[in-house]
């Protein structure tokens, strides 16, 4: 992970901020990652680095990172990385390794102890719903000891999504133009679904037959979609109008109102480990009832009135946008 380093401490570094992020490529070969900096079609100044894919954490220094409140601790790389990223980037940068360290999930529902507040207001308002909430979410709840955890991943170590919805991405740009994949960052793309945001509803896939991916809330989109990959700046005309353009239709989940939704996140459930490869068979095994709704941790200053709102646009919800759910999609496949 890189930190900008400021007088006033560390800031997370992320492509919505950062878009100069988008310079830098990645490739694995067995224990090493190799980074190379592409200085926006430069070859004069492009240039490459090695890493150990886990460095000896032995003599490194400890720090503390704290992404979406969900902090952790780390390790300080050796002050060669950092050089070579300030370089890179022209101002002073610092990369860090996290190493067996581990971050808590933070959706609500995803908690192992105390219920969420919408849980508790359920539960004694109006009981009836709760296990439609449960059921719409689709999760296993995990105790204490299985608590979920996550790596440097902003909220969940898997993303899917549909070649279908990425089609109807470029549906929306002008005739010639195509939306590139990377843009949404996903780890798998599968083809087969019948009809645009079929995930949507998706509760849990299977893979392989054999591993089993829970897929408990919808990924809300920023505006990094808009970034121009080669530029590394914000796009210009269509293709840095993504976000706008989705926001049109797509601000489907009511946790989270002002942002489109392309995408869920996903968690291991069940199986062993195995490898995936493209071609692999993927089956919708779960398909919600209703949407989900995004429920990332509140303070204890939430207002009950809006929880009175959520509900009732939930079951709103329910009716209008349960009708395009396609529960015959069973069969997808990795691209």
């Amino acid at each position: 992970m890189l930190l900008q380093k400021t007088e006033d401490g560390y800031k997370n570094m992320a492509v919505a901020k950062y878009p100069e992020m988008t310079q830098f490529l990645q490739e694995m070969s067995n224990d090493t990652i190799t980074v190379k900096y592409i200085a926006y079609g430069d070859s004069s100044k492009a240039k490459s680095i090695q890493i150990p894919l886990e460095p000896d954490t032995e003599n490194l220094s400890p720090i503390n990172i704290d992404m979406h409140s969900s902090p952790t601790s780390a390790f300080l790389m050796p002050q060669n990385y950092n050089d070579w990223f300030t370089s890179c980037f022209g101002y002073p940068v610092i990369f860090v390794y996290l190493g067996a360290n581990r971050r808590t999930v933070q959706f609500q529902d995803m908690q192992p102890t105390e219920p969420s507040p919408l849980t508790r207001f359920l539960s004694k308002y109006v009981p009836f719903t709760t296990s439609y909430v449960e059921k719409a979410m689709g999760l296993h709840k995990p105790s204490a000891e299985e608590s979920w955890k996550i790596t440097f991943a902003d909220c969940a170590p898997y993303l899917f999504c549909s070649q279908t919805s990425l089609d109807d991405v470029t549906s929306r740009l002008p005739e010639g133009m195509s939306m590139d994949i990377e843009k949404f960052r996903p780890n798998i793309v599968v083809e087969g679904a019948y009809e645009p945001y079929e995930e949507d509803y998706w509760g849990k896939v299977t893979v392989k037959g054999g591993t089993e991916i829970l897929l408990p809330h919808n990924c809300v989109r920023c505006k990094s979609i808009n970034i121009d990959y080669k530029t590394g700046k914000p796009g210009e005309g269509p293709s840095g109008e993504v976000l706008k353009r989705l926001q049109k239709d797509r601000r489907i989940d009511v946790g989270a109102k002002w942002s489109p939704v392309f995408g869920r996140y996903g968690f291991w459930g069940k199986g062993r480990e195995e490898v995936w490869r493209v071609g692999d068979r993927v089956n919708v095994a779960k398909v919600n009832d209703g949407p989900t709704v995004w429920s990332k941790l509140l303070d204890e200053r939430f207002d009950i009135r809006m929880w009175k709102l959520t509900v009732h646009r939930l079951a709103w919800c329910r009716i209008e946008l349960g009708k395009s759910a396609h529960s015959g999609c069973t069969n997808e496949t990795l691209r």
